[in-house]
């Protein structure tokens, strides 16, 4: 986690609030895994009732026709899934894309949210198998993809839905 990232830093306080069990991960330094050195997840969160997670949170601002952009790095996806691989079966790597807008503004209904610093932050998962299923290339220069609107929508869920504990299949 970077702690100039305010995305990061209002995911840390959705998590506090929630009292929910996480480790923060210091990325100032990558962890070489057989002389290949990987970029490291944000946080890793424990989960009641599902398996522990490996999250990088995304952060993105709502604006315009830019509701639900969910672009990532080919090396963001790599990394997160195979860290999920080093650690194992009790552990899922997940995308948490943490959307930014104005404290007054809706959020679709979600409870998976926190008001953090005049602004209210929405968080979105997705399983990072999932994303690699349907994502699309974005820039061949900044090796980035992305999912289209439509698969997005079918594969991302509330944060909430998987820290409750009430949902251990998602």
């Amino acid at each position: 986690m970077l702690r100039s990232n305010h995305y990061d830093v209002a995911f840390e306080a959705y998590l506090r609030e929630r009292r929910t069990a996480y480790v923060a991960v210091d990325e100032s330094r990558r962890a070489l895994l057989a002389d290949v050195s990987l970029k490291s997840m944000d946080f890793i969160v424990y989960s009641p009732g599902s398996t522990n997670l490996l999250v990088d949170v995304k952060g993105r601002r709502r604006t315009g026709g830019r509701r639900w952009e969910n672009w990532a790095t080919v090396e963001d996806i790599e990394c997160l899934a195979k860290w999920q691989e080093v650690f194992g079966g009790d552990f899922r790597s997940l995308l948490v894309f943490a959307y930014e807008s104005e404290l007054n503004s809706a959020g679709a209904g979600s409870r998976s949210f926190v008001n953090f610093r005049e602004k209210r932050y929405d968080f979105y998962g997705v399983w990072v198998d999932d994303y690699r299923q349907v994502m699309k290339q974005r820039s061949p220069r900044w090796q980035t993809v992305w999912v289209p609107k439509e698969a997005f929508r079918d594969c991302r869920f509330p944060l909430e839905t998987v820290l409750s504990g009430s949902a251990t299949a998602l």
